[in-house]
């Protein structure tokens, strides 16, 4: 079976009510800059290469980025950080990202989130992560070679240790603390997960104030791809 990042129940999928409910909101009543433009308004599936080797975690989509576009990190300022970056380290085939069909391909990686429907205030709550963590088991099981979880911020590297604790794994949270380029190995578990690296998230509030400058994410970058033997 060929790996589908956008299958059919992942669209449809309304197991969130406050989360949908408000996507749709945004959806139809749109920010005035884009008020001529068809918004997505649905979950936003993950998207990259299906033979990538490192799976970058974030957390949820964008109001008017990627609940308008209907890809990752596309169409905003998270975006407008985050693709300058990958192009720089050889990820992304170019530096902005406009719109799902800009002609952007990814090379050795792939984007999902810990949720797939923008929530009010960016915000998704513990039980909405939970209900979503299906998609995110569902990229993590069809992506049959990834080395690495890149995690972008904290509910990132949450989502993913509540991931693997669903899947019987003995995770001691305490042990896995998140911090910028903090990376987390888990040999002693069984069938040793992927290991999970951390970085601040990409959004407009972290880079807008220096708590994450380009060359601390290029840093983070280098030291993925040296992780996943990309260099």
């Amino acid at each position: 079976m060929t790996f589908n990042p956008a299958p059919a129940d992942l669209l449809t999928c309304r197991l969130c009510p406050r989360l949908a409910t408000y996507r749709e909101e945004v959806a139809s009543t749109k920010r005035r800059a884009y008020a001529n433009e068809s918004y997505w308004g649905k979950p936003v599936p993950g998207f990259g290469d299906v033979q990538a080797r490192i799976l970058l975690l974030g957390l949820a989509p964008g109001a008017h980025g990627s609940n308008r576009t209907g890809r990752m990190f596309t169409g905003d300022a998270s975006g407008n950080f985050l693709f300058p970056a990958l192009h720089r380290a050889g990820f992304a085939s170019q530096a902005h990202a406009t719109s799902h069909d800009d002609g952007m391909v990814l090379t050795g990686m792939f984007i999902t989130a810990a949720a797939r429907c923008v929530p009010p205030g960016n915000k998704p709550t513990r039980d909405e992560v939970a209900t979503c963590r299906t998609w995110l088991e569902y990229d993590l099981t069809n992506l049959l070679n990834l080395k690495l979880v890149l995690a972008l911020g904290s509910i990132a590297h949450d989502s993913y240790l509540e991931y693997l604790k669903a899947q019987s794994h003995k995770i001691i949270k305490k042990h896995y603390a998140f911090g910028h380029g903090n990376l987390h190995q888990f040999e002693g578990l069984q069938l040793a997960p992927l290991p999970l690296l951390d970085a601040y998230h990409v959004s407009f509030q972290n880079t807008n104030t220096g708590k994450l400058t380009e060359a601390m994410f290029d840093d983070v970058l280098a030291l993925a791809k040296t992780l996943a033997g990309l260099t």
